[in-house]
């Protein structure tokens, strides 16, 4: 006979696994129709909810918050190991910007409109400060995934963003939080805090950064499926220490991935590789178990001040706080529109929503239904309208098809050398060349062609045609000189 605990806890993982399954099956379907598939998510959950079709009763707001900052951590540390640093420094200021002065004018006009929309203007300052920030899970799905690609300076700058922007939009909420509750605050108080999140969270994702960079090469673990667990526990001790030290955590982990990421790893590949499908599984859980916490007919009664702060965010308020952010620097228009356009909201604003619930401040519940109506109609309007505002715009990068196959590097120890990947235009100076008349350095070689779907041996006698995608190995003394052979990377 079965007892009661393991049937539960069987019934409640059978549910888990499905709701995760349909959201992953559906998530193709859903970029086919231009659908971001955090509305896909969010919608899964809804559905699974009190009111939905699984009538499954979920209002822990402590475990949503809980969930959702871990999930959030895991997103924006894989984020972070997935960006280069020598690009990143391009756009560290403009996108600062965005996260600060960006943050406050976005939540100053939504606050506005919000009081117009009938809140009084407690509710309504800390809803705004609540939907100020973007989202780091929602950018980074849509601008890395297959739907949207943009130039790399202007999806460096919204990823940059959202991984930058927390700390202010952070302060608002917990200041006015506060206020809401009856406790004392100031803006000096707020200043001091501000300045302490940014600080302490810098320092700490330096150090963690550096600190895991040094120490993992020397580890010698037993297996090479404990390297990426490691980084896990790096990635939660990073948040949790400069949390503890009253700094912010997420810009701590996205810093320490920075860092990370940007030096010679064990294993590289399959740490990296690890680390997308855990950011693909938080993503997909924290949404789900978001969507359990609405009731769809608590939203009908926020529709009207949903919609109209979500429209209000999309056409106004983020168009005119990137239009003063970015003033001092050099982008132009078009660039500037569709930074405005890309400013999706997602998780983040929905977690710091929970946070108010939680401190019992008055009009909490409905600011959350409010916030999960303005990142709903956000997915739709701009989210679903990226791909055709790239186009209109004459922003999408010139991207080269991924090849069908490609070559890693597994090793323990850290290697003299890297496979680079290159996708032959018929213009380019090796195009028709057969191997053995290449001009190679010592230190590299062809390891593979892949033409179409056929995978070709690499021999003397092989010539590269147009369309083929070549794979070399090449020591770093002579990777510039490839380059110059082969032009850019694929």
């Amino acid at each position: 006979m079965i007892t009661s605990e393991p049937l539960t806890t069987g019934v409640v993982l059978l549910v888990v696994g499905l709701l995760v399954a349909l959201s992953t099956a559906f998530s193709r379907a859903s970029s086919r129709f231009g659908l971001p598939v955090v509305l896909l998510f969010l919608g899964v959950g809804v559905l699974a909810g009190t009111e939905g079709l699984g009538r499954i009763s979920f209002g822990d707001y402590a475990l949503a918050f809980r969930a959702g900052t871990a999930a959030l951590v895991l997103i924006l540390f894989d984020g972070g190991l997935n960006t280069p640093i020598a690009s990143i420094r391009a756009v560290v200021r403009p996108a600062a910007a965005l996260a600060t002065l960006g943050v406050l004018v976005t939540a100053a006009l939504a606050a506005a409109a919000a009081r117009l929309l009938g809140l009084p203007w407690p509710e309504a300052l800390l809803l705004g400060a609540v939907v100020s920030p973007t989202d780091a899970a929602a950018v980074f799905s849509v601008l890395r995934g297959a739907r949207v690609k943009v130039r790399r300076r202007v999806a460096l700058v919204l990823e940059t963003e959202a991984g930058f922007n927390d700390p202010m939009a952070v302060v608002l909420m917990l200041g006015l939080t506060q206020l809401l509750t009856g406790q004392r605050s100031s803006v000096a108080a707020a200043v001091g805090l501000m300045a302490a999140q940014l600080t302490v969270g810098l320092a700490v994702g330096l150090g963690a950064g550096a600190a895991g960079r040094a120490l993992l090469p020397r580890l010698r673990l037993a297996a090479s499926g404990l390297y990426p667990v490691f980084t896990l526990a790096l990635a939660f001790t990073t948040y949790g220490a400069a949390t503890v030290l009253q700094g912010s955590g997420f810009l701590a982990v996205y810093v320490a991935a920075l860092i990370l990421g940007n030096g010679a790893l064990p294993y590289q590949a399959g740490v990296r590789r690890v680390h997308d499908s855990i950011a693909w599984l938080a993503q997909v859980g924290m949404f789900v178990l978001l969507g359990l916490l609405v009731l769809p007919s608590r939203l009908w009664a926020v529709a009207r001040p949903g919609l109209g702060i979500a429209l209000l965010l999309a056409l106004v308020a983020r168009p005119v706080a990137v239009a003063l952010s970015l003033a001092p620097f050099r982008f132009r228009a078009r660039e500037q529109a569709f930074i405005a356009w890309a400013g999706l909201r997602g998780a983040s604003p929905i977690v710091l929503a929970t946070f108010p619930v939680l401190a019992h401040a008055p009009g909490a519940e409905r600011i959350f239904q409010i916030v999960f109506f303005v990142v709903a109609v956000n997915a739709l309007v701009p989210g679903a309208t990226l791909r055709a505002a790239v186009q209109a715009l004459g922003l999408a990068s010139r991207a080269d098809p991924p090849p069908p196959a490609t070559l890693e590097i597994m090793s323990r120890l850290p290697v003299d050398g890297e496979i680079l990947s290159f996708f032959i235009e018929p213009e380019s100076a090796v195009s028709g060349t057969a191997l053995r008349d290449l001009p190679f350095p010592e230190g590299a070689s062809i390891l593979l062609l892949v033409r179409g779907h056929r995978l070709v041996p690499a021999r003397g006698g092989t010539v590269i045609e147009p369309g083929d995608h070549v794979h070399v190995f090449c020591r770093p003394p002579d990777k510039p000189f490839v380059l110059l052979l082969f032009g850019r990377e694929a």
